[in-house]
């Protein structure tokens, strides 16, 4: 009978740890691994974006005033006065145009990689 018991006790713990094991779904890891990257490739896609906009109006306002600034430079011996405004605009506008492209480059960064989570959650 005591050994009837013990098979008894050891099956009813074997198909309970087989049972668990059962539970997992490597399908669910799966889908749940595909939507994750799906919304880490949105939030990539979505800094782009973002970052286009301020990248572009920083490049065109630097342009325009490094170009005021190189102008200013140029007039300073025939027109001392007009040459030294226009340095101190052109610098004043590339510098606001630097700020526009440092702005963008920040929206670029998305951070350290996440370590990879492997099986299941």
């Amino acid at each position: 009978m005591r050994i009837f018991l013990l098979f008894f006790f050891s099956l009813i713990c074997s198909s309970h740890s087989l049972a668990q094991s059962l539970n997992y779904h490597p399908t669910d890891t799966l889908q749940r691994t595909i939507i994750q990257v799906q919304q880490d490739l949105y939030e990539v896609e979505l800094n782009l974006h973002k970052a286009q906009k301020d990248l572009t109006t920083g490049i065109i306002i630097s342009t325009i005033g490094y170009s005021v600034t190189i102008l200013g430079g140029q007039l300073l011996g025939d027109n001392p006065d007009v040459g030294r405004a226009l340095l101190y605009v052109g610098g004043a506008t590339g510098i606001t145009g630097t700020v526009f492209l440092i702005k963008g480059f920040k929206k670029l960064s998305v951070g350290p990689p996440r370590q990879p989570v492997y099986g299941p959650n």
